[in-house]
């Protein structure tokens, strides 16, 4: 059975969507992450994936204050990412609750320096942010693209121990078009072990459904729920 992970993502402490990565097409949906994650605690969820979108437009972590307070109030599992870009920044993601940290930028910037947390936290705690575009890895918030096929970035790093990646199709990312199913049975195929958690896209659940049928292990999912599509009782019932 598919996992569900709603996410929550956060400029200047407040819980936003942005829609294909843009910045400029950022809206509002929470003054209060806490109570957001909380309420998807109260029905059944276990996992939660908080992006900090000041911190990866800044380059180093900015909102670890939302993740302790989340982490304090809750007992989601919190994977953290955004910004994260030195080994202080890690420090931080880990002391403020994050019980993973997810790379994606530094996974291309700085493959020595990434390959280097893999080895010291293990790849429990590492997850590789496999943005792409076009099927091209695309970094810093989206907002640069690069060269490096998605599937040869994921074969440089399931060399190297990763098991988790979260997969997004940025195109698809907050248009509630449907996720990019052909694209992370491909990915499954050539990686039949990797636990994939693909995002991007959901629009139902409905579109959790088809991910699941096509045994994807887990989804992210942030603006079919805050747009009303899925809701609270949805995410509670998918278990039974």
């Amino acid at each position: 059975m598919i996992e569900l992970v709603p996410a929550i993502d956060i400029i200047g402490g407040k819980c936003v969507r942005l829609s294909q990565g843009d910045y400029g097409r950022s809206k509002t949906y929470s003054e209060d992450p806490v109570q957001t994650a909380k309420a998807f605690e109260d029905h059944g969820i276990k996992r939660l994936h908080l992006v900090d979108l000041d911190g990866a437009k800044s380059k180093h972590i900015v909102n670890h204050k939302t993740l302790a307070a989340i982490a304090s109030a809750t007992s989601l599992v919190i994977d953290f990412g955004g910004g994260l870009k030195s080994d202080d920044d890690l420090r931080i993601a880990f002391e403020n609750g994050a019980s993973m940290i997810t790379g994606g930028s530094i996974a291309v910037t700085d493959e020595e320096r990434f390959s280097a947390w893999l080895t010291a936290y293990g790849a429990d705690k590492i997850i590789l942010g496999a943005d792409a575009k076009d099927g091209k890895i695309a970094i810093n918030g989206w907002q640069e693209g690069t060269d490096e096929s998605l599937e040869d970035f994921i074969k440089k790093y399931t060399d190297k121990g990763i098991s988790k990646t979260i997969c997004t199709d940025i195109g698809r990312d907050g248009m509630l078009q449907g996720p990019a199913i052909d694209l992370y049975a491909s990915v499954l195929e050539r990686f039949p072990d990797l636990y994939l958690i693909a995002s991007g896209g959901v629009s139902s659940m409905d579109d959790i459904r088809k991910l699941d049928e096509a045994k994807v292990p887990a989804v992210i999912f942030g603006k079919a729920f805050y747009e009303g599509n899925i809701s609270l009782k949805d995410m509670e019932k998918f278990y039974i």
